[in-house]
């Protein structure tokens, strides 16, 4: 369904058609082990954008973990690189930094790559991260592909962590699925992917 120009804007996408932002997957997961989108991810848009809502896992002090595919999803392998970094505020003002996350990044690795801050994420009933993934230009077999993430977590330990990540799968093939995991254990949580035109 496409959406109005008023949330084209919202999301980032200002300038563009109504009809040129459409959602093309919605998806509850409860007590899932992974989330794979194997379908959709195509030379039709050249921009996606994945969203995740209230992503809370099983296990206490845990990540959430992506990686892309170039063969529909029989493996999520792809080399990448990139960085990481992230604002901190604890709940009792005793913490409020700022830095860069080494242990979080990659440098032409084929792991999967972190949506929030390695081992923060809770279990508590309150506990969950939400937030974006961009993907450009996926279906290029000219060019790398660039991705950029944005999540805030409230994490095990009763702190607002405001993460940003970004780098590039070292690929001239298409990119054509996507997964999404806990580092371990199972997870609930929504995640929607649209297409920009």
């Amino acid at each position: 369904m496409p959406l109005g120009a008023f949330k084209a804007a919202l999301m980032g996408t200002a300038g563009v058609s109504t009809a040129d932002v459409v959602l093309l997957s919605d998806t509850d997961h409860s007590g899932a082990t992974t989330a794979s989108i194997t379908s959709g991810i195509d030379s039709t848009y050249g921009e996606y954008i994945f969203r995740f809502y209230n992503m809370n896992p099983a296990t206490d002090v845990q990540d959430f973990r992506w990686q892309g595919s170039t063969d529909g999803g029989s493996n999520y392998d792809v080399t990448s690189t990139s960085s990481f970094f992230r604002a901190r505020h604890q709940e009792n003002d005793t913490q409020a930094v700022l830095s860069y996350v080494e242990g979080s990044d990659v440098a032409q690795a084929t792991s999967f790559l972190f949506l929030t801050e390695q081992t923060q994420a809770g279990n508590g009933a309150d506990e969950h991260f939400a937030g974006e993934l961009h993907l450009f230009n996926p279906a290029s077999t000219t060019y790398v592909k660039h991705y950029y993430t944005k999540t805030i977590q409230l994490t095990y330990d009763d702190r607002a962590n405001n993460s940003f990540s970004g780098g590039y799968f070292n690929t001239t093939s298409a990119i054509n699925a996507v997964q999404f995991k806990c580092s371990s254990g199972n997870f609930d949580g929504t995640i929607k992917m649209w297409g920009v035109k």
